[in-house]
């Protein structure tokens, strides 16, 4: 038998692997739309308008930036593990175009194909400009107040 200090330590033991290793798991995410497979196949160009695809479907995630006459429903299935970035898994975009009249024009769908990764090259953005240091920075106006050259308050009243 295992005295008591032991039993505690064991259980104590056991415990804490079971919170680190819970942390080691994925953490699937969804963003958007709830796609349906069968409300998105119903979508007929000629047929519909736009309040039959704003009732089948609700109201889009989001209308076209330069024509209101796009609608977007956007479905998003993220893994993540641990602290890493979330990485999308499936992704469904339903675009619906119409033309003036309100009538659906054209339904297409996208997927995971069109993800793109973009890697920002280096950590610092460019600018004009000097390179300066700390010390630079902190001492560098030292003696510029009042130097020769600069222009200080006027007390002259027609100057601004």
């Amino acid at each position: 038998m295992l005295s008591q200090p032991k039993r505690v330590a064991i259980l104590g033991g056991l415990i804490a692997a079971g919170l680190v290793l819970s942390g080691c798991s994925q953490v699937r995410g969804h963003q958007g739309y709830i796609s349906d497979e069968v409300l998105f196949s119903a979508v007929a160009p000629g047929i519909d308008n736009r309040q039959s695809v704003e009732a089948s479907l609700g109201r889009p995630t989001f209308s076209g930036q330069f024509d209101s006459n796009v609608w977007y429903y956007v479905s998003r299935e993220t893994r993540q593990l641990a602290f890493n970035s979330p990485r999308p898994r499936d992704q469904q975009i339903l675009r619906v175009q119409f033309d003036a009249a309100g009538n659906v024009v054209s339904a297409d769908r996208t997927g995971l194909e069109l993800v793109a990764n973009i890697s920002p090259d280096g950590d610092k953005t460019p600018t004009l400009g000097r390179e300066r240091g700390f010390f630079e920075e902190l001492f560098g106006n030292i003696g510029a107040v009042g130097a020769p050259g600069a222009q200080g308050p006027s007390n002259d009243p027609t100057r601004p």
